[in-house]
């Protein structure tokens, strides 16, 4: 058994970013928030897929160049291999849980160089 609370687990850049809650030993697990104006750069996983249940806001998710809008109460799973950016264009807060699974021993996070303004060539 594990049990934690979100209060005694910190966000990656303070107010923002990741906050994982369990790291393993099967899945990846967190709250992520993106502060309104922020973006979250564009990454692909090799081997874990990534969920993300909206609990507060919208965002505009890029998956492999392609536009995708979620909002509260939308669920989103990124397949291995597809690249996905985050920009928040509201004035207020997102904020989602991820799952990230199966769980990695090492970091399966691949960071990539793009913007919603260039053009998306998947690799």
């Amino acid at each position: 058994m594990y049990l934690t609370n979100e209060s005694e687990h910190e966000y990656r850049f303070g107010d923002n970013g990741p906050k994982y809650l369990t790291n393993g030993p099967f899945i990846d697990m967190g709250i992520v928030i993106i502060q309104a104006g922020q973006d979250f750069d564009t990454h692909k996983h090799v081997k874990q897929e990534e969920s993300f249940l909206v609990l507060e806001g919208e965002c505009d998710v890029y998956v492999d160049g392609k536009l995708v809008k979620i909002k509260k109460g939308d669920y989103l799973r990124c397949d291995p291999n597809e690249a996905h950016y985050f920009k928040n264009r509201s004035n207020a807060e997102f904020k989602a849980v991820f799952i990230k699974a199966i769980h990695a021993e090492i970091k399966d996070s691949v960071y990539i160089d793009w913007k919603p303004d260039q053009e998306f060539i998947k690799e």
